[in-house]
């Protein structure tokens, strides 16, 4: 008995030894990724309650005199694209493209902070805040996975020296941290790092990415209470009558979202066309129309071009608002321009509201389900054919309406609409990542 008792101790020891649990660098190691994580997510948090103060003041500046936005707009956008150009270079547009960079194995540790750094979360919090209070279409979420691998990847330098920690790791943690703790979706963040940032899911990676998120996700149900981002929403059993909605919504969505991408990339790219050679000449004359155009847009459109949509989301999903006919192509439009100014802000929460944009255009025609159904599957369609990420479409949905009732529903239409969309364009945000490292070799070459 004495002896299998000796034995035993001796296996757990063992065991314990291989996997560092009595090593205590190896805890000193896991205590500052620990305490990353928290200041990720506190952050994260805290950012977003910024864009939601920032909302609010364009609001009550224009609530009463629309026409403030044109002089708001063009200004605040040649404001924001030299501040970005000159102080804050690497904080342009939603960030996840620069995050995939950083990740990638042909981006070297020298050429990390590039694309992740201290100076990039700033500036990405600061300009994107100031774009939602100039009223531009974007949103916050996608900035907050380059914030969350910025904080993580700045915490490398307090890892013991010899650390096992590959600084990649850290990124693609607080990659994944920063859209959990956007939209309180775990699950989601876990997907979107396999399917989005990393393209893989290493052993050496499961602690680092799982503790980041759960961690994260504590400070923001800790600040903002165990929220769903669009509440638990009413929606009817779910039976053969889905199926047409699906088809139809998913074959609407992926060519509207296919052709969003398909913009996007194009006009990211360098253009030797005449008004390509203008842009990169004058960029902030374009970034000031660009500008004009989303104030027009909010002009004409009663203001519902500006901002993130999500309010005009979360009263439509609740039966409390009707979106009118023109909303989604508004909204399409408004988040375009803003994208092509070269400012800080994201696209996905827009593209939640130009999906349920969609789905209000379409539900008259698809009365077999409720609106709520139809607006679920144009949201996950439309957000899996512009990212072309149809795992993370569906589950963000899904725990953002709690609507587990739904699965194979929104899986369905999140992978129709991201085959259709490939029929126009590749996967919107590779194609920018490798926008990023092209410019690196650019100037590189440049500099040779």
């Amino acid at each position: 008995m004495q002896k299998h008792i000796t034995s035993t101790i001796r296996r757990l020891h063992k065991s314990a030894s291989h996997h560092r649990l009595t090593d205590r660098g190896a805890w000193k190691e896991r205590a500052i990724i620990w305490l990353a994580a928290l200041v990720t997510g506190l952050i994260v948090v805290l950012f977003a309650h910024l864009t939601e103060h920032a909302i609010a003041l364009f609001g009550s500046m224009t609530g009463q005199h629309g026409w403030l936005a044109l002089a708001i707009c063009p200004s605040a956008a040649i404001l924001l694209a030299w501040l970005t150009r000159r102080f804050f270079a690497g904080a342009e547009g939603s960030g996840i493209p620069q995050v995939i960079a950083a990740l990638k194995p042909e981006t070297t540790p020298e050429k990390i902070g590039i694309f992740v750094s201290t100076r990039i979360a700033l500036g990405k919090i600061v300009l994107g805040t100031a774009a939602l209070a100039a009223g531009f279409s974007a949103g916050r979420e996608g900035p907050s996975v380059q914030v969350g691998a910025s904080i993580m990847h700045a915490f490398r330098r307090f890892l013991p020296q010899h650390t096992q920690r590959n600084s990649k790791h850290l990124i693609l943690a607080g990659g994944a941290a920063g859209i959990a703790a956007a939209f309180n979706t775990p699950l989601a963040g876990i997907f979107f790092a396999i399917e989005e940032l990393g393209k893989r899911f290493e052993e050496k990676t499961n602690g680092v990415l799982i503790s980041a998120i759960v961690l994260a996700g504590l400070i923001s149900i800790s600040i903002q209470g165990n929220y769903i981002y669009f509440g638990r929403l009413a929606i009817s059993n779910i039976d053969y009558r889905i199926l047409l909605p699906v088809f139809v919504c998913s074959l609407v969505c992926g060519v509207a979202g296919g052709l969003f991408s398909r913009i996007l990339a194009h006009h990211a790219r360098p253009d030797s066309s005449r008004l390509g050679r203008w842009r990169s000449k004058h960029p902030y004359l374009w970034a000031g129309f660009c500008g004009l155009m989303v104030a027009l847009l909010g002009l004409v459109s009663q203001g519902t071009a500006h901002g993130s949509g999500y309010f005009f989301t979360l009263g439509t999903l609740e039966g409390q608002l009707h979106m009118p006919w023109y909303y989604a192509p508004v909204k399409f439009a408004a988040t375009v321009f803003t994208f092509l100014s070269g400012i800080p802000g994201g696209i996905f929460a827009p593209s939640l509201a130009i999906g349920v944009g969609i789905g209000a255009e379409i539900q008259p025609f698809l009365a077999s389900v409720s609106p709520v159904s139809i607006y679920a599957l144009c949201m996950a369609g439309f957000l899996a054919a512009v990212t072309q990420a149809p795992l993370t479409s569906f589950i963000i949905v899904m725990e953002m309406i709690d609507g587990h009732g739904m699965v194979i529903s929104l899986m369905a239409a999140s992978m129709l609409a991201s085959l259709i969309s490939r029929l126009f364009c590749s996967p919107l945000y590779s194609a920018l990542a490798d926008l990023q490292l092209a410019k690196i070799g650019q100037d590189h070459r440049n500099h040779v």
